[in-house]
C-alpha cells in the first residue's frame, strides 16, 4: 500500500471515530466517503463494519447510564431483521446508484427538520413505526454499513431528546453493525486484509471517539440536534460527490 493509502486510512479512521464519539453514529457516514477513494467496496464497508463497532464499544461505558432502553426496542428488533436482506443485496446493486439515492436523501430530509424551526413530536404509527424505521436501517446497515440515517432523522421527527436520541443511535448502531460484520464474516466476505486494515486504523478510531464523547456531554440538545444535521447533510454532500463527480 502507499504512504498516501495509509494516510487517508488513518485519517478516516480518526474522523470517523470522532464524528462517532460525538454522535452515537456516523463513523460509516464519515469514513466511508474517504476509504472509497482508495480501497474497493469490498474492503470499506467491512473495514467501517470493524471500525465502527470498535467505537461504539469504547464509548458505551460512559453513555450507558443516560439511556432510555424502553425506546430501542422496537428498532432493534426491525433492524436485526433487516440485516440479512441488505447483505443479500450486496451482490445486486450498483454502488454509484446506491451512494446517489443515499446522498439525495441526506441532502433533502436534514435541511428540512432543519429550516423547520418548530420543535416537532409526532407520534403516529407508535412503537410499529420504530420497528420499520428499524428494519429500513438494518438493511442500509447490511448492504454499507449505514444503519444510522433512518433512525436518525426518525428520532428528530418523533422529538426525542439528546440522551434519548443517543441511546437510540448507539444502540442500534452497536447493534446492527455487529449483526451485521459477524453474518458477513460467517459468509466468508470479510477478507484477511481487512483484519490488517483494521489493526492499523484502530488506534485513530479509538482517539477519535474519545474526543467525540468529551464534546458530547458539553453540548446542548439544541447545538446536539444540529451537528448531528450538519453531519447528515456533508455525509449526503460526499456521497453525491463520489458517485457523480469525476473519478
Amino acid at each position: 500500500m502507499e504512504t498516501f493509502t495509509y494516510a487517508l486510512l488513518l485519517f478516516g479512521a480518526l474522523a470517523g471515530g470522532f464524528v462517532s464519539g460525538l454522535a452515537g453514529f456516523g463513523l460509516a457516514l464519515m469514513a466511508l466517503g474517504i476509504w472509497l477513494y482508495v480501497l474497493p467496496p469490498s474492503l470499506a464497508v467491512p473495514l467501517v463494519l470493524i471500525c465502527s463497532v470498535i467505537s461504539q464499544t469504547s464509548t458505551l461505558p460512559s453513555m450507558w447510564k443516560s439511556f432510555d432502553l424502553s425506546l430501542v426496542w422496537p428498532f432493534l428488533i426491525g433492524g436485526l431483521a433487516g440485516v440479512p436482506l441488505g447483505i443479500l443485496l450486496v451482490a445486486h446493486t450498483e454502488p454509484a446508484h446506491f451512494k446517489l439515492a443515499v446522498g439525495v436523501l441526506l441532502l433533502v430530509f436534514p435541511t428540512a427538520l432543519y429550516l423547520n424551526r418548530r420543535p416537532l413530536a409526532f407520534k403516529g404509527g407508535g412503537r410499529l413505526a420504530d420497528g420499520a424505521i428499524g428494519f429500513g436501517g438494518g438493511i442500509l446497515g447490511g448492504l454499507a454499513g449505514l444503519s444510522g440515517p433512518l433512525p436518525i432523522l426518525w428520532a428528530n421527527v418523533r422529538g426525542w431528546n439528546k440522551h434519548e436520541r443517543r441511546g437510540i443511535f448507539q444502540t442500534f448502531n452497536f447493534t446492527i453493525l455487529a449483526s451485521a460484520l459477524l453474518v458477513q464474516a460467517l459468509s466468508g466476505l470479510v477478507e484477511r486484509k481487512v483484519i490488517f486494515l483494521a489493526l492499523i486504523a484502530f488506534p485513530a478510531t479509538i482517539a477519535g471517539a474519545w474526543l467525540g464523547a468529551r464534546l458530547y456531554h458539553a453540548l446542548s440538545d439544541k447545538h446536539f440536534s444540529d451537528i448531528v444535521l450538519g453531519l447528515l447533510f456533508l455525509s449526503g454532500v460526499g456521497l453525491v460527490w463520489s458517485s457523480i463527480g469525476p473519478h
